[in-house]
């Protein structure tokens, strides 16, 4: 307890106290059946939440936060508010918490998830929630359900910002932002599932009945499981890969994820839908995998490179695009990594292709590439100002860059800045995050290619 900060302790107290406030009255209450469906409902919820603490199913149950929310959901619409908000106190107790102190955690789970309950049960009886199940309206069901699944969703959001807050000293406009986004239609699903067990809970079926609704749920709980186990798997592939790289040309360290970043600040600004903006993000990541078939020797010849030297370099590309083919995931991330040094102009490489026959990817990953290998402190040479490279890539744009890509980097740098970096194992000046880069443009006189042969484009 004492790793708790005062202020998190206090405000989780507090959220204790107020839980015990809205069971008491559940001692006084005398609903016929009542108390047999608090014990069903609380069973079934611990139920649900033990697997996850095995260790043997732990990994491969499907069972995470938030999974199991229409037993509680479904409890708030067949119970008194009092008797609702007991049903979450087991299975919050009993559940897996990953993290220490793990009793803290589990007292605020079951304090948070029964003002969530209470919330929910409270707001499904000021909707008229009391007559749905007798005499089913389905207009007017779904509308209470939706309510009660908003309050819940509104409590646990509030009580999760607090709780950030206060433990991890973040502003609340931040806690609370995301998860709102990203759970509000989850929890709204979820309450429709606690209305169709509540409804069968409540027929002539009975509570048996009511335990199919919750197959589906496993099932696509299981799918979502999947998913992102296969997304983890795919995240350390690209991992691995760009920490050979790194490894293997002390210059460039770092840059691969920084290439990554600004192409997904371009692919923001043209509006491309999150999977394709992903998608790119790690054809950034992966854009200079093929140094990896580079000998060493080139990559960290400190001179200028030969001309022999120079088209070995040259292949990368397709030693990359080799590396990565049989890749499915990758999708149009594999032509970026393939075309990135081409040139609007014809004059790059290793196909020579022009204008709109090169991808659009490699369109993005080449001034991504371009950008942070000018703002990035080196061994060989200081960092440029984010307005000088971007002046830079202004006046190469049409030739070199594509200029849609070019204004779309400027206007993302506009809003967010840009950190700049040092790439080598060499200090580079002290600094931090940059000024807004909305300055005007200015003429960059700087020479085209540095350390030998290699152009401002991070490399050849």
């Amino acid at each position: 307890m004492r790793s708790v900060p005062a202020s998190a302790r206090a405000y989780i107290l507090a959220a204790l106290l107020c839980a015990v406030a809205c069971v008491l009255p559940a001692l006084r209450q005398d609903v016929p059946g009542g108390w047999r469906a608090v014990g069903l409902l609380a069973g079934l919820y611990a139920v649900c939440e033990l697997p996850a603490r095995c260790r043997y199913l732990g990994s491969s149950v499907p069972v995470a936060a938030g999974s199991f929310f229409p037993v509680l959901l479904a409890a708030a619409f067949l119970l008194p508010p009092a008797q609702a908000a007991l049903v979450a106190v087991p299975g919050a107790l009993l559940g897996r918490v990953d993290l220490r102190p793990t009793g803290v955690r589990r007292i605020w789970r079951a304090a948070q998830l029964t003002l969530a309950t209470w919330s929910a049960a409270q707001v499904y009886l000021l909707l008229g929630g009391e007559h749905v199940l007798r005499a089913p309206d389905f207009p007017q069901a779904f509308l209470t359900a939706a309510g009660g699944a908003l309050a819940f969703f509104l409590a646990v959001t509030a009580l999760d910002g607090g709780i950030l807050a206060t433990a991890e000293r973040l502003p609340l406009r931040t806690a609370w932002r995301g998860p709102a986004l990203r759970s509000l239609v989850p929890h709204l699903v979820h309450g429709l599932a606690g209305l169709m067990m509540a409804v069968l809970w409540a027929s002539a079926y009975g509570p048996l009945s009511a335990l199919f609704v919750l197959l589906p749920m496993y099932i696509s709980c299981w799918i979502f499981a999947q998913y992102h186990r296969e997304r983890a798997a795919h995240q350390a592939t690209i991992r691995a890969l760009v920490q050979a790289v790194d490894l293997k040309d002390k210059y460039t360290r770092g840059h691969s994820e920084r290439v990554g970043r600004a192409s997904a600040l371009i692919a923001r600004e043209l509006d491309m839908d999150e999977e394709r903006l992903e998608m790119l993000r790690f054809a950034g990541i992966l854009h200079d995998v093929g140094k990896l078939g580079v000998p060493t020797r080139v990559l960290r010849k400190d001179g200028p490179l030969t001309p022999d030297e120079r088209r070995v370099i040259e292949l990368h590309p397709e030693y990359g695009h080799e590396m990565v083919r049989g890749i499915g995931f990758l999708g149009e991330a594999r032509a970026a990594i393939l075309h990135h040094h081409e040139r609007l102009d014809g004059s790059g490489y290793p196909y020579g292709l022009t204008g709109r026959q090169i991808p659009e990817f490699a369109r993005v990953v080449a001034v991504a590439d371009a950008f942070d290998a000018m703002t990035s402190t080196r061994s060989y040479r200081r960092a440029r100002p984010v307005p000088a490279a971007l002046a830079e890539l202004r006046r190469c744009a049409g030739t070199q860059f594509d200029p849609q890509m070019v204004r779309a980097l400027a206007r993302a740098l506009e809003r967010h800045g840009w950190e700049t970096a040092v790439t080598s194992d060499e200090p580079g000046p002290p600094g931090a995050r940059t000024p807004r880069a909305g300055i005007p443009p200015q003429p960059a006189v700087v020479p085209a290619r540095r350390r030998g042969n290699r152009t401002p484009g991070g490399g050849v």
